[in-house]
């Protein structure tokens, strides 16, 4: 067989394989309109984080006295704010923030209650006593609150409320990772691996996770839109990203209050982009527990 003919033939084998995907994706997005919606609303704010300084048009912390307060024109879409910077280009750099505090806090999170999760489940006895008191002691506080406390110990900045918000997601995630091991454990393929010897850890690592991954995927794509909520607030509050940083919750909080009757686009378009992030996360999310979770699969 010829060069020629191989470099014929190779996409010809790929094609089927590639519509194949392409078939199941369409029937996927038709049976699921609203995941698909989330899909597009998450890849948008994705998007526009990663390209932010080719897609906005002006620099966020530039100002321009004469044009404060200038209403949503061709040339500044959002309008400008108090000390006229452009509101489109905040709000665009703005996803910056969000993202980067909700993917690192939700990381860690989820990570950090993986393991608690894991360790409690499995071994249960005094280990899962006295950690699971502790995270009933967490769960008893409200997250807004707990976060609040976190931060006002520390100092207030965009990586405390990260850390503060992965605290609030470590109790919920590792009372759902061990309810999923509790489970998983119960299974003769856990209880073979036990009789022939296996040590713990890879009857954790090869038997137990694997069965536990769906819930703490769900769990976390869920999360994420708390996470960008939880944000906004503590920088609405001035507990989490300060000035001049672009941020949503920070641009409701300032100018947003302020000018809300002389200027209502300061905090229209702000609290826009908060909705639409946290509705995509959470949209996303139970299209995921609709997929994986058996009992929901055959519903469209």
């Amino acid at each position: 067989m010829t060069t020629a003919t191989l470099g014929t033939s190779l996409p010809t084998a790929q094609t089927p394989a590639t519509r194949r995907r392409a078939q199941v994706l369409w029937r996927l997005m038709k049976s699921k309109p609203l995941g698909a919606a989330a899909a597009a609303i998450i890849l948008l704010i994705v998007f526009a984080a990663i390209f932010a300084g080719a897609l906005a048009p002006y620099d966020p912390l530039f100002t321009h006295p004469e044009i404060r307060l200038a209403p949503p024109s061709f040339s500044h879409p959002f309008g400008t704010d108090d000390i006229g910077r452009d509101v489109f280009s905040r709000i665009i750099y703005g996803a910056r923030i969000s993202l980067w505090v909700g993917l690192l806090a939700v990381g860690i999170g989820t990570f950090a209650g993986t393991i608690i999760g894991l360790t409690c489940g499995y071994w249960e006895g005094r280990i899962d006593l006295v950690l699971q008191r502790f995270m009933d002691a967490l769960m008893a506080i409200p997250g807004l609150i707990l976060a609040m406390a976190i931060v006002s110990v520390l100092t207030p900045n965009t990586t405390n409320a990260m850390l503060a918000i992965a605290v609030v997601i470590i109790p919920g995630n590792s009372r759902i990772v061990r309810g999923a091991v509790l489970s998983a454990k119960q299974n003769p393929y856990v209880e073979a691996a036990r009789a022939l010897g296996c040590p713990h850890w890879r009857i954790i690592v090869k038997h137990i996770l694997p069965n536990v991954t769906a819930p703490i995927l769900i769990i976390a794509s869920i999360w994420l839109g708390n996470a960008i909520f939880i944000e906004a607030s503590l920088s609405f509050l001035g507990l989490g990203t300060q000035p001049p940083t672009p941020s949503w919750g920070l641009m409701l909080s300032s100018t947003g209050r302020a000018f809300m009757e002389q200027a209502p686009w300061l905090a229209i378009f702000p609290g826009l982009a908060i909705s639409l992030a946290v509705l995509g996360f959470n949209l996303f999310g139970d299209t995921l527990r609709d997929i994986w979770d058996p009992k929901l699969r055959g519903r469209s």
